[in-house]
């Protein structure tokens, strides 16, 4: 719940979408699983759990260099392929002309697929580049003219951006050169931080928002308003009602993410649970802040 949990206008709860069509009409599984910080039989364990549960999005990046487990999650599932969503990111170590291309051959590579369903451009700004430097805005759109390419070569079905700010969001879209338009955005969002203004201009551009740290790094999941909201509709603080990426190893908290649990379900939160949440609302950041890269 801690992200943005559903209410209808006549205090009906919303059934919550299994999936989130893309611009592009790829289906976007609105819950996934992230493994930051997640190697090894740690992050293979949890896969496989995962995939065990129902989730079938998971969530990684060339910079967490845990694509090999993963790679053996999947086949250990035994689910196909095409059933499974894949997203990974091309850090700031890989931006640019050349490089862009290189690290997603690499990740298709450690994750033993010939295509991956979602690659995001991990951070505006460039590895040992100063966060006022033009270089980062030209290495931003020399990395999207080759991702556009791998795109346009089925190596990846859609493409989309991460931690990008309203500048960074309007910058890209207003390039002539970009002629393939982000349709994701993932950024840090929840009850303290819920990013009102970005998510609306999002919104107005047809792009998908997918929600990391929401809940806290863990924190939000002990905060009062929270608790109390999870407890009036017989929900877990973890159960969250939009696109998110939670990161959990533990197989039990998993199973609270599951598709009968989660979506579809006939629950939602009232107008005063919500304004309770919305109440928590403070600006404070868990993660990385790219606010100050041009």
């Amino acid at each position: 719940m801690a992200a943005a949990a559903t209410a209808s206008s006549q205090g009906r709860p919303l059934a919550l979408p299994r999936t989130i069509t893309l611009r592009n009409g790829v289906e976007l599984p609105t819950v996934g699983l992230g493994t930051f910080k997640a190697g090894g039989d740690e992050a293979r364990g949890a896969v496989l759990a995962a995939l065990k549960a129902g989730i079938r999005h998971i969530d990684t990046a060339s910079i967490y260099k845990n694509e090999a487990p993963i790679r053996e999650a999947l086949a250990a599932s035994g689910l196909p392929r095409g059933s499974v969503f894949l997203t990974s990111k091309v850090s700031p170590y890989e931006q640019g002309a050349g490089r862009a291309r290189q690290a997603v051959e690499g990740i298709l590579e450690r994750l033993g697929t010939d295509y991956v369903d979602l690659v995001l451009v991990h951070w505006p700004g460039v590895a040992r580049t100063p966060p006022d430097s033009a270089a980062n805005a030209q290495q931003r759109a020399a990395t999207w003219s080759e991702l556009q390419q791998l795109y346009r070569e089925g190596r990846v079905r859609s493409l989309g951006v991460s931690n990008y700010e309203e500048r960074h969001v309007a910058e890209l879209m207003a390039d002539p050169a970009a002629e393939v338009k982000p349709m994701v955005n993932q950024f840090e969002v929840h009850p303290r931080r819920p990013r009102r203004e970005l998510r609306q201009l999002c919104k107005q551009e047809g792009i998908a928002v997918v929600a990391y740290a929401s809940l806290g790094c863990g924190d939000l999941l002990t905060a009062p308003p929270v608790r109390r909201a999870a407890a009036a509709v017989a929900r877990s603080p973890a159960q969250e009602g939009c696109a998110v990426i939670p990161k959990s190893v533990r197989p039990e908290r998993l199973a609270e993410w599951t598709e009968p649990q989660l979506l579809g379900a006939d629950w939602g939160l009232s107008g005063e649970q919500m304004a309770a949440l919305a109440a928590m609302e403070d600006g404070h950041k868990y993660c990385w802040d790219p606010s100050g890269i041009v």
